[in-house]
C-alpha cells in the first residue's frame, strides 16, 4: 500500500534497493528491482529512485540480466 512504500522510501530502502540491484547476487538483484518496480509506482519514489543512482542500474539489468531481472527493471522503468 501506499503508506509502506512511503514508509520503505522514508527508511533508506531505495537507496538500499538500489545498491543491492548493483551489487547483489542473481537473486539480490531480481528481488531488489522487483521491489523497485513496485515501488516507482509513487511519484515521490520515482524520484528518490533517480536521486540514488536507480536508472543506469536499471537500464544495466534490463540490458544485460537475467529474464526475470530484464522484467522487473523494464516494469521499474516503466513505471
Amino acid at each position: 500500500n501506499d503508506d509502506n512504500k512511503a514508509a520503505i522510501a522514508a527508511a533508506g530502502g531505495i537507496e538500499v534497493l538500489v545498491s543491492l540491484a548493483r551489487d547483489g547476487n542473481e537473486m539480490q538483484q531480481e528481488n531488489a528491482a522487483g521491489a523497485l518496480r513496485n515501488l516507482a509506482i509513487n511519484d515521490d519514489n520515482k524520484a528518490a529512485i533517480a536521486a540514488a543512482g536507480g536508472i543506469e542500474v536499471l537500464v544495466a539489468l534490463a540490458r544485460d540480466g537475467n529474464e526475470e531481472q530484464k522484467n522487473c527493471a523494464a516494469g521499474a522503468l516503466w513505471n
